[in-house]
């Protein structure tokens, strides 16, 4: 599906998007402090939460990891191997295909996950009305200003 390119945008457009990526980096910029705080860098706590939030009915395998966090195969192995040897994560193969690796969170995860998991959502939540505010602005095509 190709999306047809709105030419004629206007100054408060080109601010509504200069703002709405600065909130985002923003918030990046808070969830990398709060994963250093925990001791753990960036990566290994996004791929902490993917494994969290998978959905239960089929189980979180390195692949399904690589592709939840947009990378290649090999580096999700390598992250996968840096959270075993951290105690975060447990492999096991897979019963009903013994080529694959499913992915299990430890009890030390759970608690690490639980602790950013919180602060997170009340980051999100103080952010929230901003962000809703801008996203309405530009799905309308409202001028923001």
């Amino acid at each position: 599906m190709v999306r047809r390119l709105d030419k004629t945008l206007s100054q408060a457009d080109y601010e509504a998007l200069a703002t709405l990526r600065y909130t985002l980096r923003k918030f990046m910029d808070f969830s990398t402090s709060a994963a250093h705080e925990a001791g753990l860098p960036p990566q290994q706590h996004q791929a902490l939460l993917a494994i969290k939030g998978n959905d239960r009915s089929e189980a979180m395998t390195i692949g399904m990891l690589a592709e939840k966090l947009l990378i290649a195969p090999h580096t999700a192995t390598e992250l996968v191997g840096r959270l075993i040897d951290g105690d975060y994560v447990t492999r096991h193969p897979d019963p009903s295909d013994k080529r694959r690796q499913t992915l299990q969170l430890t009890e030390k995860s759970e608690e690490v996950l639980q602790r950013l998991s919180s602060i997170h959502l009340v980051e999100i939540r103080d952010m929230a009305p901003k962000l809703i505010d801008i996203l309405t602005h530009l799905q309308a095509g409202v001028r923001h200003e």
